[in-house]
């Protein structure tokens, strides 16, 4: 049962054994956890079965997680670990943001869809260079669109942090693009 849970999309009463608390941590973050680890490993199955492994590591030491000053940031960080360590047994490196470019919204609507992937491309290839937390928070909101609010919750930060973070992220994508230009 705790196995079908983890890798269900809600909740239910039918989950007793597992502590509320839990599921509710379990019902608020999953989403968002395979937004990332999908753009880390490029495929949906993989970022489940990633996402399902480290919540399967949360509810072994749940009691402990409980304890720490901050479980959100300490679940992301075993998210992304559990993403790396699946794309390593698979004998790849991340496919961090290589396909996100084809999925933009943009290139539908585009006169000149080249010239918009190719700027899309650079983009992302300049996200991939920035540091990993301004990575995280461009890619949440940004990239897969979470508010503010949203985003300090699922990587455990204030929503200052990430306001001051996608600041810092912005200029220095800018210095990236910038370099590209020349």
């Amino acid at each position: 049962m705790t196995s079908e849970f983890l890798r269900s999309r809600e909740t239910t009463s039918m989950t007793p054994g597992l502590p509320a608390d839990f599921r509710a941590f379990h019902q608020l973050h999953r989403k968002a956890y395979i937004d990332r680890a999908v753009v880390y490993l490029g495929s949906h199955a993989d970022a489940e079965e990633a996402v399902d492994a480290a919540f399967e590591q949360l509810l072994r030491c749940w009691p402990k997680v409980l304890t720490m000053e901050n479980p959100a940031a300490y679940a992301w960080k075993v998210m992304k670990n559990r993403a790396i360590d699946l794309a390593r047994a698979r004998n790849r490196g991340p496919a961090l943001l290589d396909n996100a470019t084809f999925e933009t919204a943009l290139l539908r609507d585009a006169v000149d869809p080249i010239a918009v992937l190719e700027e899309s491309l650079n983009l992302y290839q300049a996200i991939k260079k920035l540091p990993e937390r301004q990575q995280d928070v461009v890619i949440l909101l940004h990239c897969r669109g979470y508010s503010v609010a949203e985003t300090a919750t699922h990587l455990g930060i204030t929503e200052a942090g990430v306001r001051s973070t996608a600041r810092y992220a912005r200029r220095r994508l800018q210095q990236l693009l910038a370099k590209e230009d020349r």
